[in-house]
This record gives C-alpha cells, structure tokens and sequence, in this order.
C-alpha cells in the first residue's frame, strides 16, 4: 500500500453518526430532481441518520409524478421546470435522480446557479460528459458530490478501513460483481439515453469499489474487456466481465449482467499479499425466510419470488450505503471540504467504461484516456521478495498433514528452486 493511499480520508472514521467532530447544527434544505425509483430510495434516506435535513422542492418531467412525490414526502413545492427547482432561493443543495441523459443539463443548471449538486451514479454517460460536469463545478466553487453508494456500504466502509491499516498488504487484485434480472425503468433499455447497458449502469459501482481498494491515486492505464447480448432484445450488452489495469500493476475485475436470476447478487473480494477480504453484501447474508407467499409482496430489490425460501435484507436503505453516502456529503458541505466520492471520482470511472466499451469491440486491451489526471504521475512497481535466509528467498511454507513442515525456496543468485 502506498503512502497516497493512506494519505486519502478515511470515511470509515470520518462519516460515522458517532464521530461528533464531523457532526454540526445547520439544517440542509433540499432539491430532488427525479421522482422515480432512485429518488424516492433517497427521499427514504435523507433524514434517516442526521435526522435534520428537509426536502424542500421536487422536480418531475410528469406533473403527476412530481405532485404524488411531493404529497408522499411532504414537499411543499413541486414542478416541471428544472430550473425553477433549481433556483428556488429555499435550496441549498440539489440531488439528481434523473436518467443519465438528463444529468449533464441539471449539473450546469446547478452549477450557475451556484448551488452545491448531487447526482446520482454514472456521472455521464460518457467521460466527455462527465469531464464537462466537473469543470462546471469546478468553475462555480460548488461541491459535486457523485452519489456512488456502494462506496458506502457498512461492509465495504469497514474493508477499506482494514486496507487502508495494512491489515490485507499490498492490493494486488480486487473483484467486484452485481448481476440481477434487470433495471426497472424503462430508459435503461434505451441505450441513448442511458448511454450503454450493464456496463454503464453496474460497472460504474465496481470499478470504483476496485478503485478504492487499489487506492484513488493510483493511474488506471489499460481496460479488458468482454460484452454481449445474450437474452434482453435491446441494443446494449446484457452480460459482461472486464479487467481494468493500474499503473503499479494491480488489477480490477468486474462482473456484471442484467440477465441474472435470483435476486440482486453483490459481492466483493480484495487480495493482498498478507491477507484476503471476501464480502457478500445483499444476496446471501445470513438472513433467510420461507413463506407460502401469504401477507407482502415486497421482499428485496430486484428479488424475483415473493414465495418459498426468500432472502430479505433487513435495512435495504442503511446496507445499500444510502445513509452513511448522504451523511459524508451534507458533513462535508458543511465544513467545506470534499466528500469521499466527487465528481472527479465519477469522471475517472467513466473514462475507463469508455475504455472497456472500445475493449468489448476491438478485442484488445485499450487505453483509459483522462484528460485531466490528479493522481500520483507514474507508481512504479516493486515487488517485495521475502528472505529465507542470506542465500535463499521464501517462496512458500506449509504444514502437511502428517503434521510435517515443509519450505519451497528459490537460490538468490542461481535461480534454482529447492523443497525442504
């Protein structure tokens, strides 16, 4: 791990409802772009941990929706005119749940505005998209927080803490993975105006829990990447796997798929050279109900039987990372510092989607071209080889289950590898 690594705030420590140094007295008033699903996720959300933020003003392209939104959360101001929301003088921070089409328009209403934004994962759907989002805040001195959840999970909150103290050594792989049966509005099947399919819309949570783990300041320079349609009769890719290449010479891994079946699958794995972390953060967590189908029909996101042997979540709002994400942007807003995921963070993930887009077409390992890299300039890679002895390295070390010892060495000068 290296020192930039541990230099990155840890909101493991930070972001805690307990830490009261993060804690103050001023009461966010909110706007909400978006009155679909994301956005009432959020609604359930915003109050749950800080308990003193309000919802001020709510905007839908749907009259309707925005006046049902309004009346289910007592919002007392409700259009269809962006930039009304955005305006209202009540507002101090807006948060976009809209489709990604929509999200470069509402960043730079916001922006000259100067109100603080933010949007919901992916930042664009594009990295030139994105790059133009983050030179909008940039210019106006507001925050751009990018609403990336699962960087916010108590499970992965918890991992990187374990990482970031050397618990694990040098990361040297991480795997992340969400499959499920399929978004549940309609614009994500529009690859326009979502601007892919799986990739764009789960890939962008597993690239950046891979990019936390590797460390944000470490250069992601090469993606691999494989993309189909396998099921779905839509123009974007339903399945894919990719591997995305850092500087030092670690690798990220991402799974994703809207054909799954099952439920919502969302697990992570990180080695290292002194340790491993395996987490299963929805799927499978130890709670699990049988039920003849009798009483609710609502189970779990994106799970698929409301009969038989089912596997709830108990907080769906506090395990999916809502809370705690909510918690570090309104904490950081009020003591002017940046949140632990920015639109810068949200820029960087889309110039490696953009990557692994090419990668799915060319069949080769293609360049992640950013434009505007804050990182370390170049990491090199340094491997640490353990001694054995004055002429020997360690290459491993076992007990069998005879109950002998046994030691694989490798000859520092020859080269010739032994067993003893």
């Amino acid at each position: 791990m290296n020192s930039e690594q541990n230099s990155e705030r840890s909101v493991a420590t930070e972001a805690q409802p307990g830490n009261k140094s993060w804690q103050t007295n001023k009461k966010m008033k909110l706007a909400i772009l978006g009155s679909g699903f994301i956005s009432r996720f959020y609604a359930e959300s915003l109050v749950a941990q800080r308990r003193k933020d309000t919802i001020v003003s709510v905007y839908s392209r749907t009259e309707a929706n925005a006046k049902k939104f309004a009346n289910d959360y007592g919002v007392p101001h409700f259009t269809t005119n962006i930039q009304e929301c955005v305006a209202n003088k009540e507002v101090d921070v807006v948060i976009i749940g809209l489709s990604n089409d929509m999200h470069l328009e509402a960043v730079l209403a916001c922006a000259a505005a100067g109100k603080h934004v933010l949007c919901t994962k992916p930042l664009g759907r594009t990295a030139q998209e994105a790059i133009q989002m983050l030179q909008a805040v940039d210019k106006a001195g507001v925050v751009g927080g990018y609403l990336e959840d699962l960087c916010y999970t108590p499970k992965f909150l918890k991992s990187l803490a374990a990482v970031k103290a050397g618990n694990i050594g040098e990361v040297i792989w991480t795997k992340s993975r969400e499959t499920h049966p399929g978004p549940h509005s309609d614009w994500f099947w529009d690859k326009e105006k979502s601007g892919g399919g799986c990739i764009i819309d789960l890939g962008c949570h597993c690239v950046e829990i891979s990019r936390n783990f590797i460390g944000k300041n470490i250069k992601p320079v090469e993606v691999m990447c494989w993309a189909d349609t396998r099921v779905h009769p839509i123009d974007a890719e339903d399945n894919a796997v990719g591997l995305v290449k850092y500087e030092n010479g670690a690798i990220g891994q991402f799974e994703v798929s809207w054909t799954f079946r099952g439920g919502m699958d969302l697990r992570d794995e990180v080695m290292g050279t002194e340790g491993t972390i395996w987490a299963n953060n929805f799927l499978r967590t130890g709670f699990e109900m049988f039920t003849s189908g009798k009483g609710g029909d609502y189970i779990a996101e994106k799970a698929e039987s409301n009969s038989g042997w089912l596997f709830p979540v108990g907080d769906e709002v506090h395990e999916l990372g809502y809370n705690h994400m909510f918690t570090d942007m309104f904490n950081a807003i009020d003591n002017k510092v940046q949140p632990a995921e920015t639109f810068y963070d949200g820029y960087i993930v889309n110039a490696i989607l953009d990557a692994a887009y090419l990668s799915a077409k060319t069949k080769n390992w293609e360049p992640v071209k950013i434009e505007d890299w804050r990182g370390v300039t170049e990491e090199k890679i340094e491997k640490q080889l353990t001694s054995y002895d004055a002429d020997y390295y360690l290459i491993k070390e076992e007990v069998l289950p005879n109950g002998d010892k046994k030691v694989i060495i490798k000859h520092k000068i020859t080269g010739s590898i032994e067993r003893r």
